[in-house]
């Protein structure tokens, strides 16, 4: 057990030390600044010519989110086509059917908001052309739309004036060019010669060690597991996700895919002080990221080692750890490590059933994405943290009896009011949701009765869990919850797009409307934001406001399971 706390802490490190000058390489590219990655200028310039589009074009920032909702409204019309019809088009040996329409437009969406939320099998959901021409494709995309959106608030920050800030377009297409792609490439590589599928052809007859017959799914696995990993995107490639040897075969391809999720969440974070040239500003937003994360990672990955107390009392030894829904090959303490880091990002990856983690580390996955703030997706995980950060200098501006300023610009009513509904809609979206899917399982429980394999206080988690996992666009899930019907997938679908867009829209206009405004230069009697003191002021902020408004529902499910094993 010793050897894997000390791999633990080595894949952290790694991340963290891979992820410094990450930062700074982001914050090269997005000023426009020289970089060793500049030859795929021509790339990208045959890309804007061929798009009628210029690149030097600034824009507001009522510009860029015009441009932001145009081409993710062409992608969803995209992606309906592909999943409605892809048992008719090429690329489909294994003869796959389409989707239903609510199931392909729950598909659309979760693929189209960064979230991937699977209501399907890939084995049998998806054929090997949505895989690609839709799924990956959108893998890529939505990603690159967080970072370009991330970028844009970069800009409304910097120093003086501001009415244009940069273009859009430029952001996303550097995204997808010089960073995910090749960072999304060498992922691929490494999963590929450790043993995933890198092919075409369609399932392959096996005969198992006991002599029974059966067809492995293989497929263009590999090319999607990378960017799954590095976009923040999680969607697997097979049903069960990084669980399947093939999507996660030895525990080399687990490290690295691991790391993976964090690493541009962590490397935005820090690229937001280097952008301004104020690193220590980056610093302090890593510092109270990392401190969340490490509420939630440390005391699971302690149950999961110690194992379910339960199990313990019936005489069944588990100096193992709590293995039920784990892979014995990866073990308790490496499944809990990716279960927080799955969930305090948008990722939703899995390598082992989060429905049967041990009731707290159940809740801990539950409130990574409750926060939705400690490192969160490509770029979108920074505009949460954001909207906390005017909280809190609204509120540190109040206790001191001066105006709120946000790096030399006054936060006032208008900001406030915006940012609290951003901070306000993720707990009305999972509560509200939830409230009615528990009102109709309970109004008749024979109708809904496929829908939770374990009623109870378990059962309101699976379903708490889905709106969460809906919300902060994560995509995994309690799978003990029947969710491919039309009721989860119409309303996930629903909340997957109230919490995609307007926590998008909503930090770009406080930005928009700070970049326009007078710029004060800092005094002695200025707050100072890359400071312990603010960071430790914006800790509490997001437990108080994005923590706390779900006690009650955590209390009534997975709190209440915890003291029932006792």
């Amino acid at each position: 057990m010793s050897q894997e706390i000390l791999a633990i802490i080595g894949i952290f490190l790694v991340t963290v030390l891979l992820a410094i000058p990450l930062g700074r390489y982001l914050a090269i590219i997005y000023r426009g600044d020289r970089s060793w990655s500049d030859f795929m200028g021509p790339v990208e310039r045959g890309i804007f010519r061929l798009s009628g589009i210029n690149p030097e074009r600034e824009m507001t920032w009522q510009q860029h989110l015009v441009a932001l909702l145009t081409i993710n409204l062409g992608w969803f019309f995209w992606a309906m086509l592909i999943l409605c019809t892809q048992g008719s088009l090429p690329l489909n040996p294994d003869h796959n059917p389409s989707m239903s329409v609510d199931q392909a437009f729950n598909t659309a969406i979760s693929f189209l908001v960064n979230c991937n939320l699977q209501h399907y099998s890939g084995e049998s959901g998806a054929t090997y052309l949505s895989q690609l021409g839709c799924l990956m494709f959108l893998q890529f995309v939505t990603a690159a739309t967080g970072m370009a959106a991330c970028v844009v608030v970069f800009n409304a920050l910097r120093e003086g004036t501001h009415d244009k800030l940069g273009n859009f377009y430029s952001y996303f297409v550097k995204s997808i060019t010089r960073v995910l792609m090749p960072l999304s490439l060498i992922v691929a590589l490494v999963v590929a010669f450790q043993g995933s599928p890198m092919t075409f052809q369609a399932k392959m007859p096996v005969v198992t060690v006991q002599g029974d017959s059966a067809v492995v799914s293989r497929g263009p696995a590999a090319a999607m597991i990378g960017i799954k990993q590095m976009g923040t995107n999680g969607g697997g490639y097979f049903g069960v996700n990084s669980a399947h040897p093939l999507e996660n075969p030895t525990a080399f391809s687990n490290a690295v895919e691991d790391f993976s999720i964090l690493l541009i969440p962590i490397a935005m974070a820090l690229a937001f002080g280097y952008y301004l040239r104020r690193p220590r500003l980056g610093w302090m937003v890593f510092g109270v990221m990392t401190a969340g994360y490490l509420l939630l990672q440390v005391p699971t990955v302690y149950l999961e080692m110690h194992g379910n107390p339960a199990i313990t009392r019936m005489g069944v030894d588990q100096h193992l750890g709590s293995l039920e829904g784990k892979e014995m090959r990866l073990g308790a303490p490496a499944s809990a490590l990716w279960a927080i880091q799955t969930t305090v990002t948008s990722n939703g990856s899995v390598n082992a059933m989060h429905d049967s983690l041990t009731p707290i580390s159940g809740m801990n996955a539950l409130l990574g994405m409750m926060t939705n703030a400690f490192y969160g997706g490509v770029g979108v995980g920074f505009l949460n943290f954001f909207v906390f950060i005017i909280v809190a200098v609204f509120i540190s501006g109040l206790m001191v009896g001066r105006t709120p300023e946000l790096l030399g610009k006054k936060v006032e009513a208008r900001e406030m009011k915006i940012a609290v509904i951003v901070a306000l809609l993720h707990p009305l979206l999972i509560l509200a949701g939830t409230a009615l899917s528990a009102h109709l399982f309970a109004g008749d429980p024979k109708e809904y009765a496929g829908w939770l394999n374990n009623p109870g206080y378990h059962g309101f988690s699976e379903m708490l869990y889905e709106f969460s996992s809906a919300s902060a666009n994560n995509g995994s899930g309690f799978e003990g919850l029947g969710d491919n019907t039309p009721w989860w997938n119409i309303s996930t679908g629903i909340v997957l797009l109230l919490a995609r867009y307007l926590p998008i829209i909503g930090p770009v206009a406080i930005a928009g409307l700070l970049a326009r405004k007078k710029y004060i230069p800092e005094s002695a009697g200025t707050l100072k934001l890359d400071t312990a003191t603010f960071g430790v002021m914006v800790f509490f902020v997001i437990w108080i406001i994005a923590a706390l408004a779900f006690f009650p529902a955590l209390a009534l499910g997975p709190l209440a399971e915890h003291f029932s094993l006792y």
